[in-house]
């Protein structure tokens, strides 16, 4: 089994990366961002993981986002 140690995403489930940005950003600052509903209306992390597993290009702007937020923290 390959490692990847210089990917910051490895090991990391969606639940995790998407409660980080909430607790970092909040709902209402991702929404603005990331234009989905599931930021937008009622949002909860149980709906976005629903979305995000389906959609794959919301999915990857979420990343997107993560991977960022990680470079601003250093």
């Amino acid at each position: 089994m390959d490692t990847q140690p210089n990917n910051p995403l490895h090991g990391k489930t969606l639940e995790q990366i998407v409660t980080e940005l909430q607790a970092h950003y909040g709902w209402e600052y991702m929404g603005t961002i990331i234009k989905i509903k599931c930021f937008i209306d009622t949002p909860s992390v149980k709906s976005s993981l629903k979305f995000l597993r389906r959609t794959p290009w919301a999915r990857t702007k979420v990343e997107t986002m993560y991977l960022k937020m990680l470079k601003q923290r250093r």
